[in-house]
């Protein structure tokens, strides 16, 4: 028996049709079996930062000198304003060659300012620099502790629930409890 040209792709699209739906029904499925053998979890390291005594006196100890760092800024600041207020003040009665040492010294002080903002607060300035310097040996001692206990419990992966994109997760997937526990155990 012959076939038509439109039984044909009728019978074809139902078989693609079928194919599809089962892949579909089969992925949760999948993801639920590598799940359960405990390949797949995550951690929330928005959490591990809140809770993590080292990192919480890391940040006390940054936010401190962000502050003076800050301080020394407006300070400066506070100069420069007060320099351009007395020159606006005196403009009038200054030779030329005195109100130009005044803007010159205004100038100056503007450029000290922003060299200072730039070297404390620029890209690969002190802060970051700072910042670096106090969590990197967190950060390592974090990883140390995950790469553990994902070896220990044969963990394929360890997503981060804050940088990782996850839309959902069951909350028995989550390890941050294990992750925080190891850290206060090595502190």
């Amino acid at each position: 028996m012959k076939r038509s040209y439109k039984q044909m792709i009728t019978s074809v699209r139902g078989k693609v049709m079928i194919l599809v739906l089962g892949a579909v029904f089969m992925l949760p499925l999948a993801s639920e079996l590598c799940a359960q053998e405990g390949r797949i979890v995550y951690i929330d390291s928005y959490r591990i930062r809140q809770e993590f005594k080292e990192f919480i006196e890391a940040q006390e100890v940054f936010n401190e000198e962000i502050d003076e760092w800050n301080e020394e800024g407006l300070a400066m600041q506070r100069e420069v304003d007060s320099l351009e207020t007395s020159l606006e003040k005196q403009r009038l009665i200054l030779s030329p060659a005195k109100l130009k040492e005044k803007e010159d010294l205004i100038e100056t002080k503007k450029a000290a300012l922003q060299k200072f903002t730039n070297d404390v607060f620029g890209p690969g300035g002190k802060a970051e620099q700072r910042n670096e310097a106090l969590t990197k040996p967190l950060l390592d001692k974090i990883t140390t502790v995950l790469e553990k206990i994902a070896l220990e419990n044969n963990y394929s992966f360890v997503f981060d629930a804050v940088n990782g994109n996850i839309a959902y997760a069951r909350k028995n997937l989550d390890i941050t409890d294990k992750v925080l526990e190891e850290l206060a155990e090595i502190q």
